[in-house]
């Protein structure tokens, strides 16, 4: 009884001492605070935790992921460090986060990569990875807002119960949770084999996506209903690889308004993050920074019968176990 009580004891120290524990994973940030100028690099103290900022515990280092990223191995030791060196935290409450990654070389994303997802339309699952793109200036940081863009409001709502001073055009603005991969490392023509030597770690992305744009206008070319500025939210942390206990294993789940209307796990997706890097490859040089948004589970709105959109006013949760969650009012 006395060796189960001391056990019960110390469980219950441990249990009330967990919370005040730094994480042990690596969860690399890019924020603002009212005392800092400009943005700076951080590391986030567990999923929602406040931020240890990296240039205190080292001047030396880049101030943004861009440039952390591109000097590799050399900029992740020295945040290794800090993560262990247990350093003073800035209330989540006192910083501002922004998106991981900012002006990247690229923004690769993968269509119809996973299966329920094309069960959903009714398609056959692509034998080759569909690639297109989003520019950079799409992103922006984990709970920044999403402006509905007026070229997509075309269609007259006029739900039963509205009066005629309260008619508003809709648009066909939708919602896309998705797991992002970030770049670590220079590669071209590169083998499935040796890809997740080129992954510094993954965030959540949101795809948002004019409906209107991409399925019937501008010949049907996805890019211009993809890529609306405010159209991919990211954030809130790029998760080193080694974090990650296996990104294609992941749950993910997007919530409008509290609603779950996509709920998925990442093991759903038709080509993984290795194959897919192999595949951009082939045709393009990536870089460190670059991002390749993976595809979204089934639930999006526009194969709902009827289809629902985003409106003014919309709260979008999107999270991936493991990485966090982000969230964005449509205005």
């Amino acid at each position: 009884m006395l060796v189960c009580g001391r056990r019960l004891l110390t469980a219950l120290l441990q249990a009330r001492r967990w919370p005040f524990q730094p994480s042990r994973d690596m969860r690399l940030v890019q924020f603002q605070a009212p005392h800092l100028t400009g943005p700076h690099l951080g590391l986030e103290s567990g999923n929602g935790g406040g931020v240890i900022n990296l240039s205190a515990f080292d001047p030396t280092l880049p101030k943004t992921m861009l440039e952390f990223l591109e000097q590799g191995e050399a900029a992740l030791s020295v945040a290794r460090r800090a993560l262990a060196a247990q350093l003073p935290v800035l209330p989540r409450s006192e910083v501002t986060i922004l998106a991981p990654v900012t002006r990247p070389d690229k923004v690769v994303c993968v269509g119809m990569n996973y299966m329920d997802h094309c069960r959903e339309q009714n398609v056959p699952v692509p034998k080759e990875p569909i690639i297109f793109s989003k520019f950079g200036s799409s992103i922006v940081g984990p709970y920044d807002e999403i402006v509905l863009p007026p070229e997509s409001q075309g269609e007259l709502c006029l739900p039963q119960w509205c009066c005629c001073h309260c008619l508003e055009f809709m648009g066909e603005v939708d919602w896309e949770v998705e797991l992002a991969v970030v770049i670590g490392k220079k590669g071209k023509h590169i083998k499935a084999a040796d890809a997740m030597a080129h992954v510094a770690g993954f965030t959540v992305a949101h795809d948002v996506s004019a409906r209107d744009w991409q399925m019937t206008r501008n010949g049907k070319q996805w890019l211009l209903g993809k890529t609306f500025d405010t159209f991919c939210p990211l954030g809130p942390a790029l998760v080193t690889k080694d974090s990650v206990a296996d990104p294609h294993n992941l749950k993910i789940c997007c919530r409008v308004n509290g609603n779950v209307v996509q709920s998925s796990n990442t093991n759903q997706m038709v080509f993984k993050t290795e194959e897919l890097i192999a595949w951009v490859s082939r045709f393009v040089t990536v870089y460190p920074g670059d991002i390749i948004l993976t595809g979204t589970p089934a639930g999006v709105g526009v194969f709902r019968k009827p289809p629902i959109f985003l409106k003014k006013g919309d709260e979008v949760q999107c999270e991936i176990e493991e990485l966090g969650v982000i969230v964005n009012k449509v205005v």
